[in-house]
């Protein structure tokens, strides 16, 4: 795949007309500051057709921890909803969607993968722009690893959800996505966390992100965060 032949970009800020001119033949390995550039940058005229070219390279890069957005993965997500691949060809969005999936699982299963499953969450959330599959895998998935996982990601997670905003940045559906967050955390996460054992405090702020208002506020295992 290439992008399009009449693509542009700015001289001045991306790059130069050679590196440009990569990105319309097929199969031909860019360098990673030009991998970079090309999927931070957000002003293609067609985003797609971009995505998909470098999809191979940027797919490998992904799972090995060689992208590095400066926010955070939720912005990788982005790159992929921008490209708009759940309207491709049925085979083409089918490959992205089982790419995504199989990233997940195995990620919910390796000790220490090289993007953190709270991470990688956000950026499956983006590029889907649902939360519950992922959820519900994670959920279904009975392996210690997988609740050690959980216990990371609570962690990550409980400051934000205490002060009621989604652990990343959104681009729609941002209280949606963190009421059910919030929710699912609460009632999956007691029984999954209490036997890995040394997480009381971490379950008492999971149970107050189940609470609202001064119940929240004055129960003794308030952490006194600050918004």
């Amino acid at each position: 795949m290439t992008a399009r032949g009449d693509e542009k970009q700015c001289v001045c800020h991306w790059g130069s007309e050679e590196e440009l001119a990569l990105l319309k033949v097929p199969d031909v390995e860019l360098d990673p500051d030009l991998l970079r550039r090309t999927w931070e940058a957000t002003d293609w005229d067609d985003h797609g057709a971009v995505l998909r070219r470098i999809l191979p390279q940027f797919a490998g890069a992904l799972v090995n921890g060689l992208v590095e957005p400066m926010f955070g993965m939720d912005e990788v997500g982005r790159v992929f909803d921008r490209g708009g691949w759940r309207q491709w060809p049925a085979h083409q969005s089918a490959a992205v969607g089982e790419f995504l999936h199989a990233w997940w699982a195995h990620s919910l299963r390796t000790p220490d993968p090289a993007v953190p499953v709270h991470e990688l969450l956000a950026l499956c959330v983006e590029a889907s722009g649902t939360l519950s599959p992922w959820l519900a895998h994670w959920e279904a998935l009975d392996e210690s690893t997988a609740d050690r996982h959980l216990a990371e990601a609570a962690a990550h997670w409980e400051y934000d959800l205490l002060g009621d905003e989604l652990p990343w940045d959104a681009w729609d559906n941002a209280e949606a996505l963190r009421t059910e967050l919030a929710a699912w955390l609460v009632r999956c996460a007691p029984a999954r966390l209490r036997p890995l054992g040394g997480h009381e405090e971490l379950l008492h702020r999971v149970r107050l992100v189940g609470l609202t208002g001064p119940d929240r506020w004055e129960d003794p295992h308030w952490p006194g965060h600050r918004y």
